[in-house]
């Protein structure tokens, strides 16, 4: 989310493609074994830590010279890099061995078989990461990014983050009629999987949920009704800027960065960009980061982070194989820490002296993470995240009443949900 994000991090999702929101399974051919299943291969990743990946891959093929990896990037957003691998899929494309999947793609990608089943070591991974990668109790894809949302603060206009969002409010309005061209709050509320991440932390930072422990949808309930007025308030009050409708995760960094925000909902990859003293940051030495508050204290993040997955239709199938342990191994996991603020799913990093002293918040990160709550786990999650978006984006630029709004995503989720 993207980690993070990634965050981590990351347009309807469909894009008219009605086969995109298809909880039947697709029967998958087996794919062709070239040389015994080993190979070259091609790596889709994302644009997010590019460089510190390609390190990775640059290991992994100094010691495999006849099974080199090339990386080719996938688009920023989340949306779009889920049409494309979708694209790849249903046309049994090999253009791409291993994919970097959204944690929250699983159960579609192995529902549909457009992945293959993984059996690699998952000891001393946060649990709440392994899970996100499991279908029907089965590996399908291995951590790489996890993380979930934190609040971005300016230590030297703010004494003590917010617990809540009353507090946040008072202290923007003590603080902002002083500070010329800086607004509040902001998060990712363009229409794209951002927003559903958002909508999501918001309603869990109410004291509610998506969906029950039955996967019933729980939109009509209290507790989102309270979250989606802090969100349509906030746009029509000027809390939140009107510009937020357009910002993706790396909109609203930028914006942090120049001094436009006091406060910025990001996941933790953020953090080594804003501390750079090169003058691409004007906030460096000058904030923090706290979890994010909620109505009544602090608020719940959703997980986010990545996966990796190897897909059905690679004629590679062993090399890609090696090449998911050989990025998710606690050696390659631990170089990749040193050098990126992206969070990692490995429990050993965040008591790391080294990297604790680099970055700070990483045992409260550990925590949040362990505490984070994932989005629905649907089949079909491409309609389910749409329908949110579309609601949630309804919500924030008002086209809609809160009520109204929440009541046709109640009945939207339903049918997509069984």
């Amino acid at each position: 989310m993207r980690a993070l994000h990634l965050l981590a991090g990351a347009a309807a999702l469909c894009l008219g493609t009605a086969a995109c929101g298809s909880s039947a399974p697709a029967p998958a051919a087996a794919p062709a074994q070239d040389d015994g299943g080993r190979g070259p291969i091609t790596f889709l990743g994302g644009k997010f830590e590019a460089e510190s990946v390609q390190k990775i891959v640059d290991a992994w093929n100094a010691a495999h010279p006849q099974e080199k990896a090339t990386v080719n990037l996938l688009p920023e957003a989340a949306d779009e890099q889920r049409r494309k691998l979708i694209q790849n899929a249903e046309t049994k494309s090999g253009a791409g061995d291993v994919m970097l999947l959204d944690a929250v793609w699983t159960s579609e990608f192995a529902a549909n078989r457009w992945v293959s089943e993984l059996d690699l070591d998952t000891s001393g991974f946060l649990p709440t990461t392994v899970e996100t990668g499991k279908y029907r109790g089965k590996l399908y894809a291995m951590p790489v990014f996890t993380g979930t949302g934190l609040l971005y603060y300016r230590t030297d206009l703010v004494k003590q983050p917010p617990r809540t969002w009353a507090e946040m409010k008072k202290i923007c309005d003590e603080v902002l009629p002083e500070q010329k061209g800086m607004s509040c709050y902001a998060g990712q509320f363009d229409k794209y999987e951002g927003l559903t991440v958002n909508f999501s932390e918001a309603v869990a930072s109410a004291g509610g949920q998506l969906l029950d422990a039955s996967g019933q949808p729980q939109l009509t309930s209290e507790p989102a009704k309270q979250a989606a007025r802090f969100l349509a308030d906030g746009f029509r009050s000027g809390m939140i800027p009107k510009e937020a409708v357009t910002y993706k995760e790396e909109e609203g960094r930028v914006a942090f960065q120049e001094g436009k925000l006091l406060f910025y909902r990001n996941w933790a990859y953020g953090y080594e960009a804003a501390q750079k003293t090169d003058g691409s940051s004007k906030v460096a030495g000058k904030f923090d980061v706290a979890p994010i508050p909620g109505l009544n204290g602090p608020g719940a993040g959703t997980l986010g982070g990545n996966n990796l997955a190897v897909s059905a239709f690679s004629k590679h199938q062993r090399t890609a194989k090696d090449f998911v342990a050989f990025m998710t191994s606690a050696a390659q996991i631990r170089a990749f820490a040193l050098t990126s603020s992206m969070p990692v799913p490995l429990a050993a990093i965040y008591e790391d002296p080294d990297l604790i002293k680099k970055y700070p918040y990483l045992p409260a990160l550990k925590e949040a993470v362990l505490a984070a709550r994932p989005r629905p786990a649907a089949v079909r999650y491409g309609d389910v995240t749409a329908a949110i978006q579309e609601s949630a984006y309804a919500i924030v630029t008002g086209a809609k009443p809160v009520d109204q709004a929440l009541s046709e995503l109640q009945s939207a989720l339903g049918p997509l949900l069984k």
